[in-house]
C-alpha cells in the first residue's frame, strides 16, 4: 500500500526550498545589512536562483506571483500524489528530483566546483562536468533518489497487483465457461 505522504515529500522539498529562498530574498529587502539574511540567501541560491530569474522575466516578478506559483505546485502536486494513476506521483517525483538537479548544475557554473569530472565522447572531443557537491546539494540529491526509489517500488507493486487481479479474474472466466 502506497502513502501519499512519502511520495509527496521529495516534491515538498524542493517547493520549501523555493519558498525559503523567497522569504530570504524578502528578509534582504527590509534589512540589507544583515549577515545572517545574506548567509541564508547565498546558501538557498544553487537550489532556485535560475527558476526565480525566468519567472520573473516572464511573469513580471512579484513576491505575490511566486507565493501563488508555489502554493498552486504545491496543491496541484499533493493532489497528484493522491490520485488513483499511480503515473502522477510518478512524474511528480521525478520531475522535482530533474529540477533540483538542473538547479544545482546550473548554479555550479558561479562557485568553485567540488568535483570537475572530465569527460571524452566517441569522436575525441573533451568536457568538463562541473558540480558543486556540497553538504546540502548531496543531501538533497541523495533523498530525491530514495524518493524516486520509492515511487518505482510502488509503481511496480501496485503493477504486480493489477496482473494478479487480472490473472484471477481470468482464471474465474476461464473456469466458467
Amino acid at each position: 500500500m502506497r502513502k501519499p505522504i512519502l511520495l509527496f515529500a521529495f516534491p515538498a522539498l524542493v517547493l520549501i526550498l523555493l519558498a525559503a529562498e523567497r522569504v530570504a530574498v524578502m528578509l534582504l529587502g527590509f534589512y540589507p545589512a544583515s549577515p545572517a539574511a545574506w548567509h541564508a540567501w547565498l546558501e538557498l541560491r544553487p537550489f532556485s536562483t535560475i527558476f526565480w530569474q525566468q519567472v520573473h522575466v516572464y511573469l513580471g516578478g512579484s513576491m505575490a506571483l511566486d507565493a501563488a506559483i508555489i502554493v498552486f505546485a504545491a496543491g496541484a502536486c499533493w493532489m497528484i500524489c493522491q490520485a488513483k494513476r499511480s503515473a502522477g506521483f510518478f512524474l511528480a517525483n521525478h520531475a522535482a528530483l530533474i529540477f533540483a538537479g538542473k538547479m544545482m548544475a546550473l548554479s555550479s557554473h558561479a562557485e568553485t566546483a567540488s568535483t570537475i569530472a572530465a569527460f571524452t565522447i566517441p569522436n575525441g572531443l573533451h568536457f568538463s562536468l562541473m558540480l558543486d557537491f556540497s553538504v546540502q546539494n548531496c543531501l538533497v540529491l541523495c533523498l530525491g533518489l530514495a524518493a524516486c526509489a520509492y515511487c518505482h517500488a510502488a509503481f511496480l507493486s501496485e503493477k504486480r497487483l493489477r496482473s494478479e487481479t487480472r490473472a484471477v479474474r481470468m482464471l474465474a472466466l476461464q473456469r466458467d465457461l
